[in-house]
């Protein structure tokens, strides 16, 4: 199995697209690099920032060629191969594996409620098809309508090439419970999937984020993890703390179209979210140039 250390600020890098909605390489290519420069930890295409949800198989072997081969070693590039079905799991995890991601991030499937034994049967089936891949646990309740338990997690830790869990629940608590549970098995990263939780997951003993707010501001985000790892507490919670008012937005729409706009504003060619989910109101607009304008004079990057 590969070995790579589930840490840091990693951004579920955005999609860029053209007028027609399809991928803007060019600038996908642009994204890695001003990410990387901006000091992330690693890349990871497919997320919800990045549309993996509307995304089809064509498209997602496209992009994430193109991040690998833009990232070229510099950072682990982590691959969103989640289906809701265990055979085309398996089948993306293997073309993941097979362009040289590094580590699979595996949302739960959807739709169709399923038990807990049933996501645990789902896992360990993926786990054994791709071995030498480390696999992070991706719970999004509110978007696929399964949670993944905490003693279900605490039981798929112990299978050797599930490595982390990424919380995005919004619930703290259960991130605390996903780290209670995993102790046990050594060597678990539990990241936060919500930007505002970062800070407090490493306090307790996760190891970092899925953070949907490194595509606006990579060098603020990216200071979160160092700061704490340099023990400057205090610097680190500023640092979270400062994209309260970013976040404070997303009540204007879906998060991800949100980001999306806000890079689009920042100047950076990236289209909007692919339709129907692409609408910002003015409102939301204006108040999207006020919050990046009072950021840039605070010099958040």
């Amino acid at each position: 199995m590969k070995n790579i250390e589930i840490k840091g600020i990693i951004p579920p890098i955005i999609t860029p697209m053209n007028d027609d909605e399809s991928v803007n390489v060019i600038e996908l290519r642009n994204q890695v690099n001003r990410l990387i420069d901006g000091g992330v930890h690693a890349l990871f295409p497919f997320g919800t920032n990045g549309e993996g949800y509307i995304l089809n198989d064509q498209e997602k072997e496209q992009v994430l060629r193109t991040v690998i081969e833009e990232t070229n070693g510099r950072v682990p590039v982590y691959a969103g191969s989640g289906c809701i079905s265990t055979k085309d799991t398996i089948r993306m995890s293997k073309m993941a594996e097979s362009l040289g991601a590094d580590v699979l991030s595996i949302i739960t499937p959807s739709f169709a409620a399923a038990s807990q034994n049933e996501l645990y049967e789902h896992y360990k089936a993926v786990a054994k098809a791709v071995p030498d891949m480390p696999i992070v646990l991706y719970n999004i309740p509110a978007r696929t309508g399964n949670a993944l338990a905490p003693a279900t997690v605490g039981k798929l830790a112990e299978i050797d090439n599930i490595v982390g869990a990424k919380d995005s629940s919004g619930n703290f608590n259960n991130i605390l419970e996903y780290i209670s549970k995993t102790k046990a098995s050594g060597n678990f990263s539990v990241l936060s999937g919500n930007d505002a939780l970062i800070i407090w997951n490493l306090l307790a003993g996760g190891t970092g984020g899925i953070a949907g707010c490194a595509n606006l501001y990579p060098k603020t985000m990216s200071s979160i993890y160092e700061l704490f790892v340099e023990g400057k507490i205090e610097e680190a919670k500023k640092a979270n703390e400062s994209i309260a008012s970013f976040r404070a937005c997303f009540k204007y729409g879906n998060p991800n179209t949100i980001v999306k706009t806000a890079v689009s504003l920042m100047g950076y060619p990236v289209g909007k979210c692919r339709a129907p989910f692409n609408q910002v109101p003015e409102e939301g607009i204006e108040a999207i140039k006020k919050v990046l304008k009072e950021n840039a004079d605070k010099g958040m990057q």
